[in-house]
Parts: C-alpha cells; structure tokens; sequence
C-alpha cells in the first residue's frame, strides 16, 4: 500500500470492501487494517461485549461470528465520499439480510495512515425500501 492514498486509491478500496463483504471474505477485508486498528459498532456489541474493537485479530473473529449469524448478507454500494487530504473514506451502502429481507441503510467512516486502515466505525439508518 502507498503511504498516502488518492482518490482513485480510495474509490478503489471502497469497491473492493463492497466485493469482499458480498464473498464473504473476512480475510480479504481485514487486509486493509493496521494491526492495532479500532473499529467501532453497535451490532458488535452482542458478539464481543462492546461496540469497541480494537486489532486486527479481534475484528476477524467479530466479523467471522457475525458472518456465521447473517448468511446471504449483501452490500449494494450507494456512494464512495473520498477525502484525500484527510485520508479518509465514507462508504454508504445497502445492507440486505436475504434471511430475513431486510434493508437497511449504512455508512462506514473509514480513516488510513500510511496507507492502512486504522479506525473504521459503522453506521447503520433507515430501512431502504
């Protein structure tokens, strides 16, 4: 990864997260983190005890769990808001559960340095109809 990412870089990365999460592969998106990154969600909270995550092992395990409790889950991309110079990426997207049908609007604020991610925190709205 280069130091500092462009935008193209980061348009980049949103279309791989919204590929990787669509396989299934908790590898795939954990690569972007820095090892010691924090991550922070509501919907973590039933998995690991808190909303905070912190390093690159503990997010693979929540994400492993909370894959195994959502099969079929799907991400449809909205919108990929680069900011450059702050190095940081908004992705807004639709989660869909083909268990249950739901839909629901969310957003993951994602900061990098030196080219890895080292805070994300998820965001989840409306139901999309």
């Amino acid at each position: 990864m280069p130091d500092r990412l462009t935008h193209a870089d980061l348009q980049s990365h949103a279309d791989h997260w919204i590929a990787a999460w669509n396989r299934g592969d908790v590898e795939a998106v954990v690569s972007a983190f820095s090892d010691d990154a924090v991550f922070i969600s509501a919907v973590a909270e039933p998995y690991v005890g808190t909303s905070r995550i912190q390093g690159k092992a503990a997010l693979r395990d929540y994400w492993v769990a909370a894959l195994a409790d959502r099969p079929g889950l799907h991400f449809e991309l909205v919108a990929a808001i680069c900011d450059e110079p702050g190095q940081q990426l908004v992705v807004h997207y639709i989660a869909s559960a083909s268990a249950n049908g739901k839909r629901t609007f969310a957003c993951e604020i994602m900061r990098f340095e030196n080219g890895r991610q080292i805070h994300g925190e998820a965001l989840y709205g409306a139901p999309a109809l």
